[in-house]
């Protein structure tokens, strides 16, 4: 358990160091929608953190570094259950 709390800790000092560098250009999606004058319409939901910020922080560093952080723990705690339960109905 040590050696997860060590990687944890590694992967979150990673995202704080390197969250400065992340590029504001759009991806490749929004590259080609953008070339092809695609209009883009309103969605009907905006996600837990639409463009990788949280909208309740105002500072953009801060906010993208705490969303970044805990989508790291959503996604290693869904596969952390996920693991758990395929595990459990495996040996079954």
């Amino acid at each position: 358990m040590r050696r997860y709390f060590k990687a944890l800790v590694l992967i979150l000092v990673c995202l704080a160091v390197l969250i400065p560098f992340a590029s504001n250009a759009p991806d490749g999606l929004e590259k080609v929608a953008e070339a092809l004058k695609i209009e883009d319409n309103e969605p009907i939901w905006k996600g837990l953190m639409p463009d990788y910020t949280l909208p309740t922080i105002d500072d953009p560093y801060l906010s993208t570094l705490l969303a970044g952080i805990f989508g790291t723990l959503l996604v290693l705690f869904v596969a952390f259950i996920l693991g758990t339960a395929l595990t459990k109905l495996n040996k079954k």
